[in-house]
């Protein structure tokens, strides 16, 4: 069963933290896994939870609770992709609350979803909790800092039949709450093997400017347009950023926890898929994000503190690939003490050629999963009816109600007026760049 999901997952095999994984859950009823970001602790989870599923059960059988919308719907995706024909559900803030309802109609064996969506669920009765037997917590340390102590504490009240309670953690100074229910944990520790990571450059760039706007923009440049993520410690300042590199001709998108759902989704889609090569963000993307080969991490501003730089730097150099990480210093600003890696200086040239724009756009279908639309559908009407080959069509994401697909940006202009009176498995929809 599992070599069947890696081969369709199209991984080799698992590495040491997730074969570990796998034993103590299988083993143990109270279970700790510290696991550094971008480890692999989803499928850690996933795999040994799986086994204990039932397919003729109609209850939810294992609730995994998350401290952000985007990691819920990571998870959702990534047990859709295992193939196993159990259903899974994903709720959270900012999606249809209809919708979620609709789908608990039928129990899904998995349900994943923020505390505070999940508990209006409860207090709805939209589910009954009676069935569910593993209660996973993940991110941990991340739901305590945003706060969600009192709703998780309400959720776990109203689970009864709780056997298997797994936690998982990117910190170690970790105080476990009694709420949790986890006495006497096995812990899984790989937080040592991992503050050094592998393919892992650190470079200072020295700033004369307090703001570092213009050094930001010349580093830019000298980047030459690679995936970069810019980390921001406000939200303010992200959308200030991303304002500033905007009027200087840099293609970039900015996010952070104050944009509507929508938005969020279609900025990470952009992102993900090489439409937009640049994103401005706060900590909110340094965890849970499956955004695959980013090059560059640049701290515009210096992290609060040591798990902040650890966690942004684990957005690049992932899975034995090489990458680079810069820390942007104004003239009255020193290398905090918590950094203990070797760092280079940087001497930025003075010619500024902007960065490469990317390749793709992104378009917007009014249509998804709801829709009965798949990625196969969009496939053949892009390339049937907008004359499109192959190559020249990326990453397509479905949601509920509607997709996006990267196209060649060179392709786009004419590709829209083709297909401006057809229709979409007989439906008319909008089709449209997303700006």
């Amino acid at each position: 069963m599992i070599k069947k999901i890696l081969q369709t997952l199209n991984i080799e095999a698992l590495n040491t933290m997730q074969l570990a994984a796998a034993e103590a859950i299988s083993k143990h009823k109270n279970i700790i896994l510290l696991s550094p970001t971008g480890s692999g602790k989803t499928l850690a989870f996933l795999l040994p939870v799986l086994a204990s599923l039932e397919k003729d059960n109609n209850k939810v059988q294992a609730m995994v609770i998350t401290p952000s919308r985007e990691l819920a719907l990571q998870i959702e995706d990534v047990f859709k992709s295992m193939n196993t024909g159990l259903k899974v559900s994903c709720c959270y803030g900012g999606h249809k609350m209809s919708v979620e309802k609709n789908n608990l109609l039928e129990p899904p064996a998995i349900l994943v979803g923020t505390p505070g969506r999940i508990l209006d669920h409860i207090s709805r009765n939209n589910f009954n909790t009676d069935g569910i037997h593993t209660l996973i917590l993940d991110e941990f340390d991340k739901s305590l800092e945003l706060g969600f102590q009192s709703e998780m504490s309400a959720i776990i009240e109203t689970l009864g039949g709780v056997k298997k309670r797994i936690l998982t953690s990117a910190t170690k100074a970790l105080e476990i709450p009694a709420f949790t229910g986890i006495t006497e944990p096995f812990i899984i520790d790989y937080l040592n093997e991992s503050q050094v990571v592998q393919g892992l450059r650190c470079n200072i760039v020295r700033s004369d400017h307090k703001d570092k706007l213009s050094t930001l923009f010349q580093l830019l440049c000298h980047l030459g347009g690679e995936q970069t993520l810019v980390f921001c410690n406000h939200r303010e300042a992200a959308q200030r950023v991303s304002d500033s590199l905007t009027d200087s001709q840099v293609v970039n998108e900015y996010f952070h926890g104050g944009l509507e759902q929508h938005i969020r989704e279609r900025v990470l889609g952009k992102f993900r898929n090489g439409s937009c090569n640049i994103l401005v963000c706060t900590d909110l993307a340094s965890r849970g994000l499956d955004i695959p080969d980013i090059k560059h991490v640049i701290h515009y501003h210096l992290p609060p503190n040591e798990e902040g730089y650890i966690h942004r730097n684990g957005r690049t150099a992932r899975m034995n690939a090489e990458g680079d990480s810069y820390l942007i210093l104004s003239a009255d600003e020193t290398v905090p003490a918590y950094i203990k890696d070797e760092l280079n200086i940087i001497e930025l040239p003075d010619t500024r050629i902007l960065p490469i724009k990317p390749l793709w756009g992104t378009l917007y279908i009014g249509k998804g999963k709801k829709d009965k639309l798949n990625k196969v559908d969009i496939v053949g009407f892009l390339m049937q009816k907008g004359k499109l080959q192959k190559d020249e069509i990326g990453l397509i994401e479905v949601k509920d109600f509607f997709s996006y697909v990267a196209v060649k940006r060179n392709r786009i202009n004419e590709l829209l007026r083709t297909i401006r009176d057809e229709k979409i498995k007989n439906k008319k929809t909008v089709i449209e760049l997303c700006d």
